[in-house]
């Protein structure tokens, strides 16, 4: 168990690990293969330049199947953690979908993106809600100012989003904790290493990651198993 004090505050990264428990396919098993495509080939700066009707058509996909995908007691745990810590909570996210904030957590940064939203590939009008299908044969849609709408997603090769935001966080940051992640997506991956010595960490999930021994401790088991008994909070 994790001991939070009332002078802790706690920054929880968050993986494909743990959507993968709702259902949701994280597309690094089987050779990380979609129709054939390596991941890398459709979701690229390069794949949207060369063919963005089938980066459209994936991402189509993946809504689809994000949609229908609930919250698991992991989402509900953290959501939980959050009403009890408040702004001493800080929830940085790898995953794209919107599980977390339908479990009740309010204040998530999904440094890869929000698959439920789009943007212009031109201008700088800012991202929107779309829960759209973009598959053929319906029309990559445009914005007013004529640029194509692409997802709102940090392709491979783009920056991470809230980076700023998210290494001050890490700067304040007394406890650690990555949950279902591999420890080899950069920058994520190093997180732990930026922390360490400063902050207790912990990683959780089923094996060890890649970076495990950056880690105080590795608690192993699923997010699902281990989360909702995880945290002790002294108000």
């Amino acid at each position: 168990m994790i001991h939070i004090g009332p002078q802790d505050f706690v920054f929880i990264l968050t993986g494909s690990g743990v959507s993968a428990e709702s259902g949701i396919p994280t597309f690094r098993g089987a050779g990380g293969l979609w129709r054939n495509y390596r991941i890398e080939e459709v979701a690229s700066p390069h794949a949207w330049a060369r063919d963005p009707r089938l980066v459209w058509d994936f991402y189509s996909m993946r809504r689809s199947v994000a949609a229908s995908a609930k919250p698991n007691r992991a989402h509900l745990a953290l959501a939980d953690l959050e009403g009890r810590l408040a702004d001493r909570l800080f929830l940085c996210t790898q995953n794209v979908d919107n599980l977390h904030e339908q479990a009740g957590s309010r204040h998530v940064v999904h440094m890869h993106g929000e698959l439920f939203k789009s943007r212009c590939d031109s201008c700088q009008r800012p991202p929107f809600a779309d829960d759209s299908g973009y598959e053929a044969p319906v029309q990559i849609p445009r914005c007013e100012c004529g640029g194509r709408i692409r997802p709102h997603m940090c392709w491979f090769g783009e920056v991470p989003y809230d980076l700023d935001r998210i290494f001050a966080e890490l700067n304040r940051c007394t406890v650690f904790a990555a949950v279902g992640t591999s420890g080899v997506v950069e920058p994520a991956a190093s997180f732990v290493a930026h922390v360490r010595g400063r902050a207790r960490t912990y990683s959780v999930g089923p094996e060890k990651p890649a970076n495990a021994l950056s880690f105080d401790e590795c608690i192993q088991g699923t997010a699902v198993e281990v989360l909702p008994n995880l945290f002790s909070v002294a108000i």
